[in-house]
This record gives structure tokens, sequence and C-alpha cells, in this order.
């Protein structure tokens, strides 16, 4: 069973952190993807005056699933959506262009991956790839 989960301590945080060879920043939120009670990957990110900061959508080095990084990707864009910030940046390194563009950002002509999140989890229709 795939679970995305909100982290409840720091320590957890940097730990998993550790677990995914990604820095842990303490002033981020952050969510953990677990296959069948095995630790998938992480989620760090804030919400900013300029719209979400998506820092690490992460695998843990241990084990990688495609599908629990993308559910836990986009579980950290619904909450950015559901606090009222309906725009987000993925800041971090990306690794995995398939898996962001998966999720639901686009590159931009500059190289940046960003998403408009006006309507993308309530409207049906929205051309959002």
């Amino acid at each position: 069973m795939l679970k995305v989960l909100p982290i409840q301590t720091k320590e957890e945080q940097k730990a998993l952190c550790e677990a995914c060879g990604v820095e842990f920043n303490a002033d981020l939120l952050a969510y953990a993807a677990y296959t069948d009670g095995k630790f998938a990957g992480i989620s760090q990110f804030k919400l900013t005056d300029r719209g979400g900061l998506v820092y690490d959508i992460a695998p843990c080095k241990e084990f990688e699933d495609f599908e629990a990084l993308f559910v836990m990707g986009r579980g950290t864009l619904n909450f950015i959506d559901l606090a009222g910030v309906h725009y987000a940046i993925y800041m971090g390194e990306v690794k995995d262009e398939s898996l962001l563009k998966a999720i639901g950002f686009n590159k931009t002509e500059s190289g940046r991956f960003e998403i408009n999140l006006e309507g993308f989890f309530t409207d049906h229709c929205h051309n959002h790839h």
C-alpha cells in the first residue's frame, strides 16, 4: 500500500533527508512516501508570497518507486493549492525531468519547472499534461 504522510518532527525530517541524499532544511515542510511500509522518498517545500517553492521530490537511496514519488509530488502541490497558493516552482536539482513533468510541472524556456495550480485539482477539462 502507498502512503504519503506529513513528517511530524525535524529529527525525522533530517534522518529521511539523509536517507535520500538531500540537504535538510528545518524551515521547510515535508512529506514522506512509503510503499508497503518501506520508505520511498521525501518532499520538502515552503509557501511564500512568490508561490510554493518545492525543494525536493527525492527518492530514497536504498529504494526507488516512481509511483510513490508521483503521488507524493501531487500531494505536495495539492497542499500548496489548498493553502491558497496557486503557483509553484521546483527549486531543487532536476534528476528526473519525466517525474516532474508527470507530476504536472512545465519546463519554461529558461529551464525552470513551474506550474499554475489554478483549477489543477478541480477542473477536469483543464489542459494540464
